[in-house]
């Protein structure tokens, strides 16, 4: 494995929009999450995305992934609601300069220790596509247990793609320390 890259999660700040223009406007990127996502990603997406962050703090955790002294990437959790309401959803993306380096698995297991800390929350789940082995292996390094393959569950660049769901539960999270 590489070298482990130091980094740090903090909230979101407008300077930083420059920053995640540059490093989220690759189609490797965009191509392994939700249209929601865009693809090119200007500095405008990249600013409205930083507002977004501050919108409903109560329902959601959200960090900027700060190496090399700028944002290279996002995490998130989201709170759900109704009979879902003891559950969270991660998402994340990170530049590609940046993959290999154990930056996401150390940020899932820091922004997950934080959730289970500030929400009254059972479980954090996350959906990645099953091709996207890089963010499964983050997910499975960081305490995620594989609880199951959707087939054909995601419609992305007009094909059809499987997607997992992975999940955390409080008390693994506690195990793993």
């Amino acid at each position: 494995m590489a070298e482990q890259t130091t980094f740090t999660l903090r909230e979101w700040a407008f300077s930083d929009a420059l920053s995640v223009a540059h490093h989220a406007n690759d189609k490797a990127i965009a191509d392994n999450l939700r249209n929601g996502f865009p693809y090119p990603y200007t500095e405008a997406d990249a600013a409205s995305y930083i507002e977004s962050c501050a919108v409903n703090p109560e329902k959601k955790l959200v960090r900027a992934i700060c190496a090399d002294g700028q944002a290279v990437g996002s995490i998130g959790l989201f709170l759900q609601g109704d009979v879902y309401e003891k559950s969270a959803e991660l998402g994340y993306w990170l530049g590609k300069s940046f993959w290999g380096r154990g930056i996401m698995t150390r940020a899932i297991r820091g922004i997950c220790d934080e959730a289970f800390a500030l929400f009254d929350i059972e479980r954090i789940f996350a959906e990645p596509y099953a091709h996207n082995m890089g963010s499964r292996r983050a997910l499975e390094k960081a305490g995620f247990t594989l609880e199951g393959i959707m087939k054909n569950s995601v419609y992305k660049n007009e094909t059809l793609y499987d997607s997992c769901m992975y999940a955390l539960l409080k008390q693994e999270a506690g195990e793993r320390k």
